[in-house]
């Protein structure tokens, strides 16, 4: 199968992008301009601004694409036939790969530090990232369907898998109160999280 080959624009904003990752790394969120990142790119400061709005939506758009790339892939999708556990185990598992990914860490470690001190901008980054659904989301409305989930808010449930699971490897990582989880904790943390959320939701 041809690749599809990128056009011009699609080509400047991956540029955009690879220069944000690269110096987000060397100087800071707060220490990189706009300038800084249109020179990095090889582009005009416009053109960065027409593909980002802002450095937070920058910053946002690189730990969503993190996040994106686990809970996109198809392993993702709610299967009617097969066991519930093993089904939200496998995408847990997923998640708290990303989760313990160092550059994921990294970009969240940064993020933190940039909008500690904007905490308006935050709310409104936060807001539009919330708006999109996560793979978690998806699994559990079509559970609910199915008729395999008790009726239940999507949006409180999904919240609780992920507070079990940030309390488990992302905060302890994030504050560099422990490094990364081994790949056997790391699926412990997915099987316990998924355990104990069918325990209660199981229709």
């Amino acid at each position: 199968m041809t690749e599809k080959k990128l056009t011009r624009s699609e080509l400047k904003r991956q540029a955009i992008i690879d220069a944000a990752k690269q110096a987000f790394q060397e100087l800071g969120v707060q220490g990189t301009s706009m300038d800084e990142l249109a020179a990095r790119a090889q582009v005009s400061k416009r053109t960065v601004y027409n593909h980002f709005a802002s450095k937070e939506a920058l910053v946002m758009y690189l730990i969503s694409e993190l996040w994106q790339q686990a809970t996109q892939s198809p392993g993702c999708d709610y299967n009617p036939d097969a066991d519930m556990h093993t089904q939200l185990c496998n995408l847990l598992k997923l998640e708290v790969k990303t989760i313990c990914n160092p550059q994921y860490i990294e970009l969240n470690r940064m993020a933190f530090d940039y909008f500690f001190h904007q905490p308006e901008a935050l709310r409104k980054e936060m807001e539009k990232y919330k708006a999109h659904e996560t793979g978690v989301q998806r699994w559990i409305k079509s559970a609910i369907a199915d008729g395999r989930l008790k009726p239940l808010d999507i949006e409180v449930a999904s919240g609780q898998i992920h507070n079990l699971i940030k309390g488990g490897c992302y905060w302890p990582q994030l504050l560099q109160l422990s490094g990364p989880p081994s790949l056997i904790e790391q699926e412990a943390l997915a099987e316990r999280t998924a355990a104990m959320f069918l325990s209660y939701y199981h229709a």
